[in-house]
Parts: C-alpha cells; sequence; structure tokens
C-alpha cells in the first residue's frame, strides 16, 4: 500500500526575522494544510530549506510536525543527505520522531555512480524500517538515479517502495515503470506535470503548489484519481500559469513571497536564499488573484 496518494505538500519552514524556526506559525501553516484536504505533510524537503538548518533544528521540525498532526495524515521526513552517514543517521532519527515515511535525495555534488547510488540507497534503506520515496532531481543533485536502479532498489529493497520524480525526463521515467512494474510508487516532482505523470502511474504529487493552494493541488489529484480526467486536465492547465511564477525565482523564494501576500506570515528566506524580487512579486501577485486565492 502506497503511503499516500494524492498532493503531499513540500513544506515550508517559517522563520521569524531574526531566522529562528516559528514553530507557532508551523503548527498553524500544518493545521491550514490538513483542514485544505492535502494528502500528506513532506517536512525538511527542498522547500522547507532544509539545506540551511542543524540537524538538530532538522530533527525537531519533523519531531514537532508529527506530534501536531498526530497520524491524521501521513507525514514524510526528507533526510537525505550527500553523506551516506549522515543521511542514516536523520533517518534513524525520523523514525524515533514518528515520520510515516522517508524521502531521500540522491546524494548531491559527489556525483555518485549508479553502484554508489545502490549501495547509498540500501544502506540508508537498511537503517530504519519506515518506507523510503527516493527523490530524483538532477538539475539541483547533478545526478540522474537511472530507470534501471530505480527499478533494481524498488525490487529488491524491501523498504524502497517509490520515487519522487523531478527529472522531466518522460521517456526515463516510462522506461522505469516499464522495468519497476507493480512494485513503484511513482510521484510527480513538478506542479507542472501532475496529469502527465499520473497517466504514467503516479500516485499524485509532492507539490510546492499546496503550500499557497492546498484544496486545489488536492482536486487535480483526486479528480483524475476518481477517474474525471477531462476535469483533472482542465484543473491543471488552470493552474499553469502560477505555478509558472512560483518557479520564476528559485524554489521556495516565489513560495514564502506568496504565502506571506496570503497574510499567513512565514517570514524570510535564510541565505544564501533571497527574498522574490518586486517587479516578480508582482507577477506572482498577479497570477494568484487570477487563481482565486488571494
Amino acid at each position: 500500500m502506497a503511503i499516500f496518494e494524492g498532493a503531499g505538500v513540500a513544506l515550508v519552514t517559517p522563520f521569524t526575522e531574526q531566522g529562528e524556526i516559528n514553530y507557532p506559525k508551523l503548527k498553524e501553516i500544518v493545521e491550514e494544510q490538513i483542514a485544505g484536504g492535502t494528502d500528506c505533510i513532506v517536512a525538511c524537503g527542498t522547500t522547507a530549506e532544509a539545506a540551511t538548518m542543524s540537524h538538530e533544528e532538522h530533527i525537531e521540525v519533523i519531531r514537532f510536525i508529527c506530534e501536531t498532526v498526530k497520524k491524521r495524515i501521513p507525514v514524510v521526513a526528507g533526510t537525505g543527505s550527500n553523506c551516506t552517514a549522515t543521511a542514516v543517521y536523520l533517518s534513524q532519527e525520523a523514525e524515533k520522531a514518528g515520520a510515516d515515511g522517508l524521502l531521500v535525495v540522491s546524494p548531491y555534488y559527489n556525483k555518485a555512480t549508479q553502484k554508489g547510488l545502490i549501495k547509498h540507497f540500501t544502506t540508508v534503506a537498511e537503517s530504519v524500517s519506515l518506507p523510503i520515496i527516493l527523490y530524483n532531481i538532477p538539475g539541483r543533485t547533478g545526478i540522474n538515479i537511472e530507470p534501471e536502479t530505480i527499478a533494481y532498489l524498488c525490487r529488491n529493497v524491501k523498504n524502497i517502495v517509490g520515487v519522487k520524480e523531478a527529472s522531466s525526463n518522460f521517456s526515463k521515467i516510462a522506461v522505469m515503470m516499464h522495468l519497476a512494474g507493480e512494485c513503484i510508487d511513482l510521484y510527480s516532482g513538478n506542479d507542472d506535470q501532475i496529469i502527465p505523470m499520473m497517466a504514467l502511474g503516479a500516485k499524485g504529487v509532492i507539490s510546492v503548489l499546496s503550500n499557497v493552494a492546498p484544496r486545489q493541488t488536492h482536486n487535480i489529484c483526486a479528480a483524475y484519481l476518481s477517474g474525471d480526467v477531462a476535469e483533472a486536465t482542465k484543473l491543471q492547465l488552470d493552474a499553469i500559469p502560477l505555478v509558472t511564477e512560483l518557479f520564476r525565482e528559485v524554489n521556495p523564494i516565489p513560495a514564502k513571497a506568496g504565502m506571506n501576500l496570503q497574510g499567513k506570515e512565514v517570514g524570510p528566506m535564510r541565505l544564501p536564499l533571497t527574498e522574490m524580487e518586486p517587479e516578480n512579486q508582482e507577477k506572482l501577485k498577479k497570477a494568484m488573484k487570477e487563481y482565486g486565492i488571494l
């Protein structure tokens, strides 16, 4: 059984003006996501600025979100690293903290071979009992997890159950789904490709869009899962202008800007990310108004 089906939000981390994690605000946005129909909370991923967190902050955010959610929906914790030992440590701590699953990105910067990726992911998986979703995002990591590698891991490592695909390479994704058969849970890692990915067998999306539009993102997936492909396609296409603006600058800069425009007060970015350029924020504001969420 899949960890979740539908729309999982890659949740931002709210900060105070002093750059500290704003836990009261984090609780508030988690509750808003659940009320908005989000099917899963993904904690400490790219959108959460986990790369700027200390290990202690990383683990505490996961623990806090798990305690807030109280098993109402699944919580998937981002625990990947370019150091295998660190990924093992974070994964074990996330399991202790109450996570329902793990999202483990491919090691970035190191540029491991496919053999190295298999060894890395297998080592992390064997250190925990939680189900693991691999995360393939070569644009950030500098390495692609090849279809054969993903299929091998899902077939041969019992708790590696799926992949978040953000490569945009539909030909390779199709090959992967052919090779992996029923043993893989596929999730779109791109909000503009939810329906095309679901047509290839995806269970849903791990979404940035959900931060500003949880109900709408849930509805895109729900329509497809219910068999109403025409409605799902319409909803997907309706979201395209907003998704474009949410990636006008590097994620999560626009997502946080959008939430702040909505009055959610999730605070600033941590360096090296900076605030959204004023002209781009105006474009985002216009798209949000046209989408009906501002």
